[in-house]
């Protein structure tokens, strides 16, 4: 089953720790956001292989933006 991992704040990438095609399980650390001058560490919910990133450092998510693909 494909399942997404999306941004619940607004903040900037600062860091993309997953590849895709790596598996992950639920408690990894797909990406780390900065904001207000703090890291907030993206976690996966799930267990499977990453099949996509959707965000780069640098980039700035809003809300409910799509970050990852776990299949």
């Amino acid at each position: 089953m494909t399942e997404q991992i999306r941004a619940e704040i607004v903040a900037n990438v600062m860091s993309v720790v997953a590849r895709p095609g790596t598996r992950i399980d639920e408690g990894d650390t797909v990406v780390i956001l900065e904001s207000m001058k703090m890291e907030i560490p993206v976690l996966s919910e799930y267990t499977g292989v990453l099949t996509s990133i959707a965000v780069k450092e640098g980039d700035v998510v809003q809300e409910h933006d799509l970050i990852a693909v776990v299949d």
